[in-house]
């Protein structure tokens, strides 16, 4: 067997890991609106959408070195990544870890929307005729579901320990100066 489905296997966890997040970076921007509240929830969650797509990209890490244990020689590694590039892009998620990054969100956004050109381009093969079946199509739509689901958990969970974090921050201050 040739290294073409390993490729389109290593397409589909791209795509379960990054494609989803721009459409919940849409929503949660549309439920924001204008607003510029600084102590509104929706605004403060808009600040911790890059850390919630630096969170996905310290988990793809995480799963590529559970792919690669016990081995992490070079020829290991080289033999195992079918699209170098592109994981390489994927990490470079992991630098939205960074606040001097994380303050412009829309880069974040744009890092997605890479990931989110497979879908498109395997629907537009799609409906163009070019594919027979539909077969990729269907793989791509239930791994965007899952993409979503991960990406919504992850925003979900950043945005509670950021504002656990900030609540026992508050909680600490306010019993230090009843002292």
């Amino acid at each position: 067997m040739d290294n073409s489905f390993f490729a389109y296997l290593q397409q589909l966890e791209l795509i379960a890991f990054f494609s989803g997040y721009p459409l919940i970076y849409l929503i949660i921007l549309s439920f924001a609106g204008n607003r510029q509240e600084k102590n509104n929830f929706m605004s403060r969650l808009i600040l911790l959408l890059p850390f919630a797509y630096a969170f996905i990209g310290t988990l793809f890490l995480g799963y590529q070195l559970k792919n690669l244990y016990p081995h992490y020689s070079v020829e290991n590694i080289k033999a195992t990544f079918q699209h170098p590039y592109l994981t390489a892009w994927a990490l470079l998620s992991l630098l939205f870890w960074l606040p001097a990054i994380a303050k412009k969100k829309v880069l974040s956004l744009l890092h997605s929307l890479f990931f989110f050109f497979f879908i498109v381009k395997d629907l537009f093969l799609q409906l163009s005729a070019l594919s027979g079946g539909n077969d990729v199509v269907r793989n791509d739509m239930k791994i965007y579901t899952l993409s979503l689901l991960l990406n919504l958990g992850s925003v979900a969970l950043i945005g509670l320990l950021f504002f656990l974090f900030s609540f026992l921050k508050k909680r600490g201050r306010t019993s230090s100066l009843q002292e």
